[in-house]
């Protein structure tokens, strides 16, 4: 599966802000896309981009490239709209975001997840990002992925 993270910019950050999750993920996915977006303003080290599969927006995806104190470059949000969940986007897009972020400076990635997400913990885990802690900011589990 061939997706496309382009920018968001003046022309698709509305539709971006259109993204949603399942009413059922509302717990574990609570911040809307206009949130990202509005603090990307704020946290100059966030980077948005916006995921298209064959031209069609289908998600969202919130990252920092520049290393923290201890070396390690963030991923805050990934999000597949809820009409696409279950194709198999969520994985083509971190691929993408995983080839983009060790391009560049980062050599350890660190992604959280809520406990109770476990298609995301299962999908992190099969890219390869290890679980480091269990009570990580929000009480999320914190995983790493090592780029060697």
């Amino acid at each position: 599966m061939n997706v496309e993270l382009k920018p968001v910019t003046a022309d698709n950050w509305y539709a971006c802000t259109k993204l949603k999750v399942k009413p059922g993920q509302l717990d574990i996915f609570p911040a809307p896309v206009v949130y990202w977006i509005a603090e990307s303003k704020y946290v100059a080290d966030f980077e948005l981009r916006a995921v298209y599969l064959e031209g069609a927006l289908v998600g969202f995806l919130v990252f920092c490239m520049k290393p923290d104190q201890d070396g390690n470059c963030w991923i805050p949000a990934v999000m597949i709209d809820e009409q696409h969940q279950g194709n198999g986007l969520g994985k083509a897009a971190m691929n993408a975001l995983i080839q983009l972020m060790s391009s560049s400076n980062c050599t350890r990635i660190m992604i959280g997840h809520r406990p109770d997400n476990l298609a995301a913990g299962r999908l992190y885990e099969s890219l390869g990002f290890n679980k480091v802690s269990e009570e990580g900011i929000d009480g999320e589990i914190i995983r790493l992925l090592q780029i060697s």
